[in-house]
């Protein structure tokens, strides 16, 4: 029951009041721990309240913020779906070939929603050094019900196995047909010795994939010290080059390099991504 105010408190009151709602606990929430700073103490009040003050039934609550999920996956999901919603905006493309395409999220990964997942592979998608840049393509996402002509998926390193149908190593992405798999294993850990950001890698692997879909093969590194290729295989190195997500990277002429793969070795199966 709050207790009842019936005369008002000067400012030095109110000092004191704080003092001993910092000691007690009392009307504060919950919260960490934390060293409190020093308060002075405060003189006895003299006079009467100052005519500014005014009374309070209750203390002031602070803002907290929303708990964050933990992101966790299994080694494999149950190739069950979340879909997130179409673009609520018109892509930035103005001409070329509309491509529509929808993002989907394997239910078993938690700390990553679908409409979050959408928003970072349409923000890559409609970079002015992506792949719309040339003119020749409109990449526009499209929600649950609608035309589509390719779903992008962040599935679990097992599921991925599945849905491309290669050779399966639980650890790459790929795009088999009218599917786009991004691991979600890379997307949450990345690649040891990439040498850029998380979001960098993030956008390379939309971009290289969706590459695929477009018809681009892969490419090899064009000279040391120069940017990788986006079609280049990133994800198993990067052979002198320097990490580079965009197609075009500079404006309208896309960049490339030798047309070709590298012989590298795949890094071991990767397993469930327990929460922390």
């Amino acid at each position: 029951m709050p207790l009842k105010v019936t005369h008002r408190w000067g400012p030095a009151s109110m000092a004191s009041l704080l003092v001993v709602a910092l000691l007690t606990g009392c009307g504060l929430p919950a919260a960490e721990p934390v060293a409190a700073a020093p308060v002075a103490a405060a003189p006895p009040p003299s006079g009467p309240a100052s005519p500014t003050s005014r009374p309070t039934d209750a203390a002031e609550v602070l803002p907290t913020s929303a708990p964050v999920t933990p992101v966790s996956y299994p080694a494999t999901g149950g190739n069950r779906w979340s879909l997130a919603p179409g673009e609520s905006t018109p892509a930035r493309a103005t001409s070329g070939r509309l491509l529509r395409y929808r993002v989907a999220v394997e239910r078993d990964i938690r700390g990553l929603p679908a409409a979050d997942i959408a928003t970072a592979i349409t923000t890559t998608l409609n970079d002015p050094r992506g792949w719309t840049a040339g003119g020749a393509w409109r990449l526009r996402r499209v929600g649950a019900g609608e035309r589509t002509d390719f779903t992008i998926y962040l599935a679990t390193p097992g599921t991925r196995d599945t849905l491309c149908q290669d050779v399966p190593d639980a650890y790459t992405s790929c795009r088999n047909g009218a599917r786009v798999v991004l691991n979600v294993a890379r997307w949450v850990k990345g690649v040891p010795g990439y040498g850029a950001s998380l979001e960098t890698y993030r956008e390379y692997m939309v971009n290289h994939e969706v590459g695929h879909k477009l018809g681009y093969g892969h490419e090899r590194c064009p000279g040391r010290g120069r940017p990788a290729p986006v079609m280049q295989q990133q994800t198993l190195g990067l052979h002198g080059c320097t990490a580079n997500a965009w197609p075009y990277p500079l404006g309208k002429t896309r960049y490339s390099g030798p047309v070709g793969a590298y012989d590298d070795e795949i890094p071991r199966r990767e397993g469930a991504h327990p929460a922390r």
